[in-house]
């Protein structure tokens, strides 16, 4: 089934254009992420790929900007303790992100991967219990291998745990149905 919501050859020129975008993307060093821009403050995601590969995110409180014509700026802070900077190049299908790991994390991902939404007091405590610094910082570029035009506020967008074959379905169209709800709830 062909995805009708792909977004191929959309010029992103205004925030308008970027809010309400789903993205999946591959950082160089093989990460793969799914990210979307659920409206001015917010954002969700899941991770496909990567130390913390299965952890996902609901309504992630964050600041979104354009910096000019067609490039965004994302950063937020996890309560993991984990920063997170992203600069978004759509346009181009690139992004360059930053992510800051505290110590923590580095030692113990598997304690993040979840459903952070029904683990937030777990984060605080493995937060205030293990080290912070020195911090993990990874800087990558990424090539975005996905853009769909989920709309602001889209609740079927990331609703479910990461699977091996996620970001393929979601690619081949198999994921989402033409109104970008999820199939096979």
């Amino acid at each position: 089934m062909a995805n009708q919501n792909v977004i191929n050859e959309k010029k992103f020129r205004t925030l308008d254009d970027f809010l309400g975008t789903h993205f999946i993307y591959t950082y160089d060093n093989g990460w793969e992420y799914e990210w979307y821009a659920k409206n001015d403050h917010t954002v969700d995601y899941r991770i496909h790929g990567g130390m913390v590969a299965g952890r996902w995110v609901k309504d992630q409180e964050a600041h979104i900007a354009m910096l000019t014509e067609g490039i965004y700026k994302v950063a937020w802070t996890e309560p993991t303790g984990t920063d997170v900077a992203l600069d978004f190049v759509p346009n181009e299908k690139k992004l360059n992100g930053t992510i800051f790991f505290p110590a923590w994390v580095k030692e113990h991902p598997e304690i993040t991967v979840c459903f952070q939404n029904e683990h937030i007091d777990k984060m605080h405590k493995a937060r205030e219990k293990y080290a912070t610094y020195p911090k993990l910082v990874v800087p990558e570029f990424a090539n975005i291998t996905y853009m769909g035009n989920a709309g602001q506020n889209n609740e079927d967008v990331i609703s479910e745990a990461p699977y091996a074959s996620m970001p393929d379905d979601i690619r081949e169209g198999n994921y989402f149905d033409e109104n970008y709800h999820r199939l096979n709830k």
